[in-house]
């Protein structure tokens, strides 16, 4: 592949990466396996993807932050434990394979999307009625595992945190707009994690990130126009092609 082909190859992964990444989480399934295509090792094509990731993150938050349909006060408040837990989440790679994981995940996901299929109305208003001491009790655990989940694997990080605000009585549209945020911080931390040890490609992150800024703005426009009943058909979507993924990954390294 010529560099001017690989460009506009990152260029066209990076804008579809952040489409759906913006709407319902997931995009890392386009943009990582993108970087791997073209050489990069690993470490190196998660961490660059932790720099494109971080500015499509970015936008989508902002454009969530100003129609509406986020809850800023809540969401704030919960940034930092994203944040600390993805950088214990990168940390952490060093020492543990992440195929560890694997097995657990692929559970996971099934059982958010089979739950989110039998709840028919779910997610459709939100029933939200404040943060008291009692759920603060196990969702700032669930936040500070989910942002080390994305520091440390990845995949399925979106659909896990919108999963996550459901249960306290979002609806999809003002979920994904929290997860955004939240989202946010476990990237900023391990493109920050990565970059110490140089596990970053600024070249490459960078052409990315630009095509990704502009998928990541259509993507939270799409979602915010169309409501809650469209990113909720496009989440389950998205976490049907995460376990399909997941099983082949599963079954690939059990195989070999």
């Amino acid at each position: 592949m010529t560099d001017w082909m690989t460009g506009l190859f990152l260029i066209a992964a990076g804008f579809f990466s952040g489409f759906i990444d913006a709407a319902v989480g997931g995009g890392g399934l386009i943009s990582t396996p993108a970087l791997l295509s073209i050489g990069l090792p690993p470490q190196i094509a998660l961490g660059t993807n932790k720099l494109a990731s971080s500015t499509g993150s970015l936008t989508s938050m902002l454009t969530f932050i100003r129609s509406g349909r986020t809850n800023l006060k809540l969401s704030s408040r919960l940034f930092f434990v994203s944040f600390i837990g993805s950088f214990f989440g990168v940390l952490t790679v060093h020492f543990l394979s992440p195929n560890v994981l694997r097995p657990l995940i692929l559970i996971l996901l099934i059982a958010v999307t089979i739950y989110t299929l039998l709840r028919k109305n779910w997610g459709a208003s939100s029933t939200f009625r404040g943060f008291n001491r009692k759920t603060a009790g196990w969702f700032i655990p669930l936040v500070f595992a989910i942002g080390f989940y994305d520091g440390f694997l990845g995949p399925g990080t979106g659909s896990f945190l919108i999963f996550s605000f459901l249960i306290i009585g979002f609806d999809f549209l003002t979920a994904a707009g929290n997860a955004k945020v939240l989202n946010f911080a476990s990237n900023v931390a391990a493109l920050i994690t990565f970059a110490a040890l140089g596990y970053v490609n600024y070249g490459i992150g960078l052409v990315m990130a630009c095509s990704l800024i502009a998928g990541s703005w259509f993507g939270a426009r799409f979602a915010i126009k169309k409501g809650s009943s469209y990113v909720k058909i496009l989440f389950i979507a998205v976490t049907a092609v995460l376990i399909t993924k997941n099983i082949a990954d599963y079954l690939f390294h059990l195989l070999h």
